[in-house]
């Protein structure tokens, strides 16, 4: 670890980010000048620093949490009758499964408050950590023209930010053999000897068969331990080809493996930060504050089991970090109907790695669906692959019990909807759905309020890390009003994969336009 001159700011978790957009030095002499200047202007040197202002501020909040569960519980006590109807049972148990969630979606919350205290605490006055480790970024891509513009994009900022706090560098872009737009990103790979071109041969066959983005997975990872890269000292960061880095993500990514290479028996192998949406690469308003979900879903859930050593909830393929030489030992050879490979990986590391994951608090920079086909597309096939991971008997049961409750709780998403529940009760002539014991109540108002804590709280993350950094003055009041939609836009998809997968469909892996 070399730290930079002691005069840089203090903050939590992204001190040194200032540094990172200060200068031209950033980029590569060796860069195209176009190259350069689009990398540059993603983040100007006065941004980065309020960037950093912003996200150096950042902490998870309770108090929306706590208003909400005091306003439901009390209003749901209010309303509640004393004889349940019709709908009584089934509420009951609808309404409180997802408890399991909430709980430790709210430990979650709690150990992400303490992760980042104790990183101010250990990088207080450090200034910019620059690692001595080889870092591989690997960016799978289909390499059509209509994702290439988010390609170019997410390329540029690994080049913009990466270098500084690593020397050692390198970003392979890995493609299908005569792929359609093979000859835009040869040239973009051609503006960099940062970057290496991999291009998947058309006869390629894993051992196992494996299809899609993991066949390429598995290729680039071949060819890693082909040329001795699977050491303990080199770390693969494995990102999407529409999801980039900003001033904050290579000093806490370095930060991360510096503490690894101090922390002895107690080294953690593989990590997770969190995935946000400037509203800046957003083309579909409705998507983008649908997806506020998910950088709380990082904050909480995900932070709670990874941050806790065991990714048992999954991971996702953006901005996962994983020790080369422990990625040796599993790779991505999964078989023919693997669509979900960064979840299975997750489960699969679990399995043999307990205990050694972890969480930090960088951020990367993604874009949500073009469009609301994209996004039912998108978490169509989610559901589809979850499903197949419930009941592959190759992956450890207790593993598998977990993704089960959660994939059930998503597949009957429609039915616990409010909007559909009060429709039924309509329907039936007998809408009262109080249930039949007041002492689930307090249950209810918790999942819901969790619920609306994670649209609040990731709208609020999502739009720090936009250009405004603020919150425009009716998306908190929309993201709040919508969530019923939210609800149908994420379980009916969720329904419809889940069928795919009962009737034995085809596995396809749809690679949804990636705006840029």
């Amino acid at each position: 670890m070399a730290p930079a001159s002691p005069g840089e700011t203090e903050g939590t978790g992204t001190e040194g980010a200032t540094d990172v957009g200060r200068a031209k030095a950033t980029i590569p002499d060796t860069l195209d000048t176009a190259q350069s200047e689009a990398a540059l202007t993603m983040f100007h040197p006065r941004q980065a620093r309020e960037l950093h202002r912003r996200l150096s501020r950042w902490t998870p909040a309770y108090r929306p949490l706590i208003l909400a569960y005091l306003a439901i519980v009390a209003s749901d006590f209010w309303l509640a009758g004393p004889i349940a109807g019709v709908l009584g049972w089934p509420l009951t148990v609808m309404w409180t499964w997802p408890i399991f969630t909430t709980l430790t979606g709210i430990v979650g919350i709690r150990r992400t408050r303490k992760a980042l205290r104790t990183s101010a605490a250990r990088w207080s006055g450090q200034g910019l950590t620059v690692s001595g480790s080889l870092l591989i970024v690997v960016v799978p891509t289909i390499g059509r023209h209509d994702t290439y513009p988010a390609l170019e994009r997410s390329v540029l900022s690994f080049i913009a930010y990466l270098p500084r706090c690593f020397p050692r560098l390198r970003i392979d872009i890995v493609i299908d053999e005569g792929c359609e737009a093979a000859g835009r990103i040869a040239a973009l790979a051609a503006g960099s000897p940062l970057i290496r071109l991999v291009a998947v041969p058309r006869g390629y066959h894993t051992a196992n068969g494996t299809k899609f983005k993991a066949r390429a997975t598995h290729y680039s990872h071949e060819l890693r331990i082909h040329e001795q890269e699977n050491r303990d000292d080199a770390w693969v960061l494995h990102m999407d080809d529409d999801t980039g880095v900003g001033p904050d993500t290579a000093l806490a990514v370095a930060r991360f493996i510096e503490e690894q290479a101090q922390a002895g028996r107690d080294r953690k192998h593989l990590a997770q930060g969190i995935l946000t949406y400037p509203r800046e690469y957003a083309v579909n308003r409705l998507t983008w504050l649908a997806d506020s979900a998910r950088p709380a879903e990082d904050v909480g859930r995900f932070s709670a089991w990874t941050g806790s050593g065991t990714p048992r909830a999954g991971v996702h393929g953006e901005l996962l970090l994983v020790r080369a030489s422990i990625e040796a030992t599993i790779g991505w050879d999964f078989g023919p109907r693997s669509i979900v490979e960064d979840a299975q990986f997750a489960l699969i590391f679990s399995a043999r790695y307990g205990g050694r994951s972890g969480w930090f608090g960088g951020r990367c920079y993604g874009a949500s669906p073009a469009s609301l086909g994209d996004f039912f597309r998108q978490r169509e096939r989610w559901s589809w692959g979850l499903a197949g991971l419930v009941f592959n008997p190759s992956l450890q049961l207790r593993n598998r019990l977990l993704l089960g409750y959660s994939v059930l709780s998503w597949v009957v998403g429609p039915i616990q909807n409010v909007g559909v529940v009060m429709l039924i009760g309509v329907l039936i002539a007998d809408p009262n759905t109080s249930p039949v014991t007041l002492l689930v109540i307090p249950l209810w108002a918790l999942n819901m309020a969790y619920v609306i804590w994670m649209y609040w709280e990731g709208l609020r993350v999502n739009a720090e890390v936009s250009a405004d950094g603020r919150r425009r003055w009716w998306e908190s009041s929309a993201v709040i009003l919508l969530i019923p939609i939210f609800g149908l836009m994420e379980s009916i998809p969720g329904l419809r994969g889940f069928m795919k997968y009962a009737r034995h469909a085809e596995n396809k892996f749809l690679v949804i336009a990636k705006p840029s």
